[in-house]
């Protein structure tokens, strides 16, 4: 939808390992940042493949769903 690449990194659970690296590189058992980047591997790579104008059509309708929706009252009365 986009338009831009996206990785999916070897390791999925990027949340919990990123809270490992923050915490190994206050304890100093990570040197530096760019030790950590040395560890990271890519899965696989995604490259958009729809055409931009197909892309924009439907973030056309997703904005006038958004807007539909505004007008909703709270509690579904």
């Amino acid at each position: 939808m986009l338009g831009v690449a996206v990785v999916r990194p070897k390791v999925t659970e990027t949340t919990a390992l990123g809270a490992a690296y923050l915490a190994g590189l206050a304890v100093g058992f990570w040197d530096s940042i760019d030790a950590l980047a040395r560890h990271w591997r890519v899965d696989r790579r995604f490259e958009p493949s729809m055409p931009s104008s197909a892309a924009a059509a439907r973030r056309a309708e997703w904005h006038e769903a958004l807007n539909r929706s505004k007008s909703w009252i709270a509690g579904g009365q």
